[in-house]
């Protein structure tokens, strides 16, 4: 997913360079809302992974 938000952010900063505001104010939004998507999945994550506990072999 991150790699998804690299990308926009990328698209972005070349629209903007361009001259395309709208298109990159869109990336922008899009990487961020992705963004923020990862970090949720990721906190889900720890907290299972945590609440979940080591499991000994």
């Amino acid at each position: 997913m991150l790699g998804w938000v690299v990308t926009f952010l990328v698209v972005a900063l070349i629209a903007g360079l361009l001259g395309f505001g709208g298109i990159a104010g869109a990336s922008i939004e899009i990487a961020k809302i992705i963004f923020f998507i990862a970090i949720v999945l990721f906190v889900i994550s720890a907290v299972v992974g945590l609440v979940r506990g080591r499991t000994r072999v």
